[in-house]
């Protein structure tokens, strides 16, 4: 019995950053529900509108966090890439390289007929962890293609 090694990738500053702005865009629409109730506008607002206040943070936030869900799972088979709202798998042999273009924000598989598709699990804030997480797929790449 063979045991295939599993290289998994996630983004660690923008997980943080999306946590931060999550947080910040609730605790906003929190304290304008709160306060809503109390100004001299003119408009009164019910319960029902420090709710829906509330209710549009809480979507805002879930909207932010979805910028931080991106992940790669590699393994010599292929390449599961786990972006925004869109997974897909890739074989080894569909991919021609992995690259990481200078002034990109993230790496990209590079596919046949001049195509890509994105990594954004693998970004440029993260630094060193995205050299290597580069480095990982390419030698798995070169292990699956023999090239």
């Amino acid at each position: 019995m063979t045991v295939k090694t599993l290289l998994v990738i996630r983004p660690r500053r923008a997980m943080i950053m999306c946590s931060v702005l999550a947080v910040a865009l609730l605790a906003v629409f929190v304290v304008v529900a709160v306060l809503l109730r109390n100004g001299d506008t003119g408009v009164r607002f019910q319960r029902s509108d420090q709710a829906a206040m509330v209710g549009i943070g809480i979507l805002l936030a879930c909207g932010v966090m979805l910028f931080a869900i991106a992940r790669v799972r590699a393994d010599a088979d292929g390449i599961e890439v786990r972006n925004v709202l869109v997974t897909r798998r890739f074989a080894w042999s569909e991919v021609l390289s992995v690259s990481f273009p200078d002034g990109a924000s993230w790496a990209r598989l590079e596919l046949p007929d001049d195509e890509y598709h994105a990594v954004m699990a693998v970004q440029a804030v993260d630094r060193d962890r995205a050299v290597e997480a580069v480095r990982a797929l390419r030698k798995l790449h070169r292990a699956a293609t023999g090239g």
